[in-house]
C-alpha cells in the first residue's frame, strides 16, 4: 500500500528492532491517516524537490517498540506523525532547509548522535495545527 507516489506503508512501519523482538508494529487506521498526511504534505514534496530517494530510518513506532528503543514517551512517531530519514545522494542540510523554508511541519530537527551520525526528524499534524518548531543542532 502506497501512502504517496514514492512512500509505502511498509517503509514507514518497518523496524529491524520490531522484527528481531517479535513486536507487532502494525498501525491502526488513525495512524495510517497520519502517516498519509505526513507523506503527502512533507515527505513526497521533499522527494519531488530532491529528485532522489530518501531512506526512512524510523517512521511509525507502536508504544512497545517506542519503549524498546528508548523513544520519548510523547514521541510523535507513536501517532504516525513523524519520520526520521537520511538522503545518501544529497547533502542532508539541503533537505532540512527545504522543509524549513517551503513546507508546513510541526517539528523539524537536524539530529546529531554521539557517534557522528546525522539524520532529519520531521513531524506533521494532519489537523493543520503545526508549530513550525525547528532545531538545526539537535543532540540525540
Amino acid at each position: 500500500m502506497y501512502l504517496s507516489d514514492n512512500f509505502s506503508l511498509f517503509e514507514l512501519t518497518y523496524s529491524v528492532t520490531a522484527k528481531a523482538n517479535g513486536i507487532n508494529n502494525t498501525p491502526d487506521k488513525a495512524v495510517i491517516k497520519n502517516l498519509t498526511a505526513l507523506c503527502k504534505n512533507v515527505l513526497q514534496p521533499l522527494r519531488n524537490y530532491l529528485g532522489v530517494p530518501m531512506i526512512i530510518t524510523s517512521g511509525y513506532r507502536c508504544p512497545v517498540l517506542n519503549k524498546k528503543i528508548g523513544g520519548a514517551v510523547n514521541s510523535q512517531h507513536v501517532l504516525g506523525q513523524a519520520a526520521d530519514f537520511v538522503c545518501p545522494q544529497k547533502d542532508l542540510k539541503i533537505a532540512f532547509d527545504y522543509i524549513k523554508n517551503y513546507l508546513d511541519y510541526d517539528q523539524l530537527l537536524y539530529e546529531h548522535s554521539k557517534d557522528g551520525m546525522t539524520w532529519v526528524h520531521v513531524s506533521y499534524k494532519a489537523d493543520g495545527n503545526n508549530r513550525r518548531k525547528f532545531d538545526a543542532h539537535y543532540k540525540a
